[in-house]
């Protein structure tokens, strides 16, 4: 195979795949015996016109191969998109852990991110509301250790057994497979309405955060209480954080509808792009931990997913960044073949009694027996560690280790008891000698059945645009149900949260005001709210609308600014080709007005200029000003689009950057940091 792999890359990860990663550019086609073929356009027939033979093995190869390419899609997070990159440990984590990766600062650690949806199809689009799973794979060397979160830290149930019936309730209805990607329909707020431990999650679902700006852009939770443990064998229980550097950053959702029309791949091409530009694709990552003796101190019980750590009463920790930096080569191969699994730990990582991650750590392992073939899934290279791995296991579909000589069981004493096991002092995995006390029932502890304090809390918390936000969500969601029953339970449910939010429902939904209270609660977690985030001009994108006898000099100096700070910038125009300003500069047109969309964009910078269809471009650029202008979105506008701003229905004030003012560049700059602009006039 000397000659067709690609280059060698330096993390140790990637030199690991490098083999199995093949280019055919430039390369002479053949079987996948290896056989160079004279023909692939026609079926060996007995004459032109004649029958198709059979004994034709290219055909059967290439139509048997294609008949079988596909695989069963995941169950939920079917749609799905990954990169690589890599953990580098800035703080030791050794007084609390014996993890070989958190142990010296500066050690560096591969890393594979899978971002997904939830609940719709692979094929589904990337902007619906939903959960969004944040996997990722440490490829360590003691093992791979995969944290399977997503980018909300709690979630819909707080045991395992309810797993099938939320995906059941949540999914497209079996009786039509009618909404797809969506939580608005009957099923699933039937489900909410009777079964009120999801109320909490219900608040982050119909929050902003289940409508995020970019993937590089949401946090990450390892939702579940885990347990570190030190060298020396004690324990603390801890929540995992992944916080991105460019702060949380959300869409609208008029915006995310039509983004689902627009650009279905959104998120996807997003995180592409920025890491084929070369931008910075980064989380901090650190824990929040809680000592064993201090379990029962709280007001709530830490083994409930249900449940947060407000971080104001236990702080997150950080510890060290992730940085994503390499695109996949294959997304079938890597991103949709990655199987995932909370069980995949290392020496000083070990699980609690959280019964909804118990149920998970069977759950994940079963289900890629269905979905990759059998129990050989571990060779995929994807999902080979980049450790040696002996042990006994044998056969099965697929096998493609060789594994010598004539022993395979343990003990044994023809081998000399190899592979033999490890103690705790060598590397060995011992799980956490926890005493456990009690009688052997089907229940549910007193201590899980509070389902509206933290929901009142996540509301007390938002600002009061994030919580118009969430009244428009749930009047949209339980508006699509048509049973007036469920529509009636979920009002009087969300009640106990919020009694003007369950009023207002329900006089928008069409049903009897509630007649129950609130909770009394009124603390709030300030780190809840995503105004509390950093913002930062870089990567993010704007559309300069243009045409010809535009102003050269005073275009240039504004697109010199916004490369400065790492704008993105995309040049808008009636046509493709280039613009030529009325001094003689250029300017190379990359999207037109119907290629691209202010949906796409993050702010506008309107130039304006001359067209050969003068009536249409200026009708185009009001168009964006407006759609713009209705998303809180910034708005510079150059002093040759000042008439064009005129004709819109924007208006000056938050947000719209008007030129012929000194440091209109920095300005803009800072509107574009800023992303929105709620109080705006409309």
């Amino acid at each position: 195979m000397e000659g067709d792999l690609v280059e060698k890359p330096t993390n140790k990860k990637l030199q690991q795949l490098a083999p199995y990663t093949v280019n055919n550019y430039g390369k002479r086609m053949t079987t996948n015996q290896g056989l160079r073929i004279s023909n692939d356009e026609d079926s060996l027939k007995a004459g032109v016109r004649g029958p198709t033979l059979l004994e034709d093995f290219h055909l059967r190869e290439k139509l048997t191969h294609f008949d079988h390419e596909r695989i069963p899609e995941r169950v939920v997070h079917a749609r799905g998109f990954a990169a690589h990159g890599e953990f580098v440990l800035h703080h030791s984590m050794k007084e609390f852990s014996k993890a070989g990766f958190l142990q010296k600062p500066g050690s560096k650690t591969p890393v594979f991110i899978r971002f997904s949806t939830v609940v719709g199809s692979k094929g589904s689009a990337d902007t619906v509301r939903d959960v969004r799973g944040f996997a990722i794979k440490f490829y360590t060397d003691e093992g791979n250790f995969d944290l399977v979160g997503n980018n909300i830290p709690v979630f819909f149930i707080q045991d395992a057994i309810k797993f099938p019936d939320l995906v059941h309730a949540i999914k497209p209805e079996p009786h039509n497979e009618i909404p797809q990607a969506s939580s608005a329909h009957d099923t699933f707020w039937d489900f909410v309405a009777n079964n009120q431990e999801t109320t909490h999650m219900i608040m982050w679902l119909m929050s902003d955060r289940a409508i995020p700006r970019s993937f590089r852009m949401m946090q990450g939770f390892g939702v579940h209480t885990f347990r570190l443990v030190n060298e020396e064998g004690k324990g603390r229980f801890v929540k995992f954080h992944l916080k991105p550097v460019l702060g949380v950053h959300s869409l609208v959702w008029d915006e995310a509808q039509k983004i689902a029309g627009k650009d279905p791949d959104f998120h996807r091409r997003d995180l592409w792009e920025a890491i084929e530009r070369g931008n910075i694709v980064e989380y901090e990552i650190g824990v929040q931990m809680i000592n064993e003796e201090d379990e029962f101190m709280f007001g709530f019980d830490i083994l409930d997913a249900t449940k947060i750590w407000p971080e104001e009463i236990v702080p997150v920790q950080m510890f060290g960044k992730i940085t994503l930096n390499q695109n996949v080569e294959n997304v079938f191969a890597e991103t949709e073949q990655v199987a995932f699994h909370l069980g995949n730990v290392v020496p000083g990582i070990d699980f609690t009694n959280d019964p909804l991650l118990q149920g998970r750590l069977f759950s994940y392992l079963d289900t890629q027996l269905l979905r990759l073939g059998g129990p050989n899934f571990v060779e995929i290279p994807i999902n080979r560690p980049v450790c040696p791995f002996h042990n006994n296991q044998r056969d099965g579909f697929s096998r493609q280790r060789i594994d010598v000589g004539q022993v395979s069981y343990h003990k044994n004493s023809l081998a000399n008891n190899t592979p033999s096991t490890s103690p705790w002092e060598e590397g060995g995995y011992v799980h956490y000698a926890e005493k456990v006390d009690g009688r052997v029932i089907q229940g549910r502890s007193e201590s899980f059945q509070d389902h509206f304090s933290q929901a009142r809390l996540f509301w007390n918390s938002m600002t009061p645009p994030e919580k118009q936000h969430i009244m428009n969500a749930f009047i949209f969601e339980v508006g699509k149900v048509k049973s007036e029953s469920v529509r009636q339970q979920v009002v009087d449910m969300f009640v106990h949260v919020d009694e003007e939010l369950a009023w207002r429902l329900a006089d928008a939904v069409g049903v009897r005001p509630p007649t129950g209270q609130q909770v009394d609660v009124s603390a709030s977690s300030p780190a809840l709210s995503q105004e509390n985030t950093p913002k930062y001009a870089y990567s993010l994108k704007t559309g300069i609308l243009i045409g010809n006898d535009f102003n050269g000099a005073e275009v240039k100096a504004v697109l010199k600014e916004l490369l400065k700070y790492g704008v993105v910038v995309d040049i808008i125009s009636e046509k493709l080709g280039t613009v030529k300003g009325a001094d003689g500069v250029e300017a190379v047109v990359n999207a037109t007005f119907t290629t691209a969309s202010p949906v796409l964009l993050d702010s506008i910078y309107v130039v304006g200029g001359k067209a050969d269809d003068q009536q249409s471009f200026d009708q185009h650029i009001i168009d964006y000003i407006n759609e713009t202008y209705k998303h809180y979105k910034p708005i510079g506008i150059a002093s040759t689009g000042m008439a064009l701003f005129e004709e819109s229905d924007a208006k000056e004030g938050p947000g719209v950057v008007l030129d012929g003012h000194q440091g209109f560049a920095d300005r803009f700059i800072y509107a574009i940091a800023m992303q929105r602009f709620w109080n705006r006039r409309m």
